[in-house]
């Protein structure tokens, strides 16, 4: 029971969280209008070009590429030497109308389509959420608010982080390893650049977690990191699923959550597989739970239920009968009991979409 284990996340100015911002903007901006909107947006973001593209049920008017625009310049993307300029560059919108055939089985209150999908809760944080992508989450979170603030002049927007923590007993003891790989201007220099991540970034943040010890870090281990964000690497809505859920630490039915109404169970099923694995660790019936519910499309009920803790199996099968009792996860339940129909989904496109408690589902 003696182990390493490693979660990443990255910045609100990754090219994916970009594009997943995106779609959630624009998810936001049809929920505003009409709360029952039916929406499924996708993003493709590469050197100068966004693409937007997907399908809608809505009577809401709504400008896609103006919220693209807005999105990408809160992030920091206003020029061509920092990655991407909101301003001139060349936007499509290819949002069609949802497939009616889909439209009748949520109109029943049926899911939006078949699917797995994995809730999990751990008491190692105060979170409920494993250590490791709390703290990589932490760390570009960090770096983003002081590149805005602008206490570190030469960050720019993309950036990514890895934090290996050490476990005795299946509890985390330290932290081994740090890796943050950030974009920066090209007048500074990579001694700078690591003396101000470590100073500024790595010891504040991680030496409540680590008795005030510095782990072994990586800054930009690969050299200059100059050419980031889209013109670095093209983002699509949907390739940070790791990263949006437990960082690893529990299986992921493959799902992207941006851009997806509360009717894709894809989204509204993960919460609430999170709210319910949160509330057996929550109320100490386990050290950690995990959850996994699957659907039919067009059929409200889940077609299964399954539970693992790190008690023994009849423990496991209790669980497992009482969330049947206890729990409404048909998708209108869901939507009702977490109120998925407020337009709050923007926010969850970066830093993860667990273990904040500004969520419904972490209630």
């Amino acid at each position: 029971m003696h182990y390493q284990f490693t979660s990443e996340s990255v910045s609100e100015g990754h090219p994916d969280k970009v594009a997943d911002q995106i779609s959630d903007a624009i998810l936001d901006a049809y929920l505003t209008q009409d709360s029952n909107a039916k929406v499924a947006c996708e993003v493709l973001i590469t050197t100068q070009r966004c693409i937007i593209a997907g399908e809608v049920k809505s009577f809401a008017i709504v400008d896609p590429v103006a919220i693209a625009k807005k999105v990408i310049t809160r992030i920091g993307y206003t020029s061509e030497e920092v990655g991407f300029n909101a301003e001139t560059a060349t936007f499509e919108n290819h949002l069609h109308q949802q497939s009616p055939e889909i439209n009748t089985s949520v109109l029943i209150g049926g899911a939006g389509d078949q699917g797995i999908m994995f809730g999990f809760a751990t008491n190692e944080t105060p979170e409920l959420m494993p250590l490791p992508i709390v703290l990589a989450h932490k760390l570009v979170k960090t770096l983003a608010t002081k590149r805005h603030n602008g206490e570190i002049h030469w960050l720019r927007p993309d950036a990514k982080s890895q934090v290996t923590v050490k476990y005795v007993d299946g509890k985390p003891v330290g932290i081994d390893n740090v890796i943050i790989s950030t974009q920066h201007t090209e007048d500074v220099s990579q001694d700078l650049i690591r003396e101000q991540i470590i100073s500024e970034i790595v010891i504040p943040t991680l030496a409540p977690y680590n008795n005030n010890l510095l782990p072994l870090t990586f800054v930009n281990p690969s050299g200059s990191f100059t050419i980031g964000g889209p013109h670095g690497d093209t983002g699509l809505t949907g390739r940070k699923i790791i990263v949006d859920t437990y960082g690893g630490r529990c299986e992921h039915g493959g799902g992207a959550f941006s851009g997806k109404d509360p009717s894709k169970v894809d989204r509204s099923a993960a919460y609430a597989a999170r709210a319910v694995a949160r509330y057996y660790v929550k109320s100490g019936i386990a050290n950690w739970c995990k959850v996994q519910i699957s659907y039919a499309i067009g059929r409200p009920e889940p077609q299964s239920i399954y539970v693992e803790t790190d008690k023994d199996q009849s423990t496991n099968w209790h669980i497992q009968n009482d969330i049947k009792k206890r729990f409404d996860l048909t998708p209108n339940g869901i939507i009702e009991r977490l109120k998925l129909k407020n337009p709050m989904y923007e926010q969850t496109a970066s830093y993860g979409h667990f273990g904040r408690n500004e969520f419904s589902w972490e209630e």
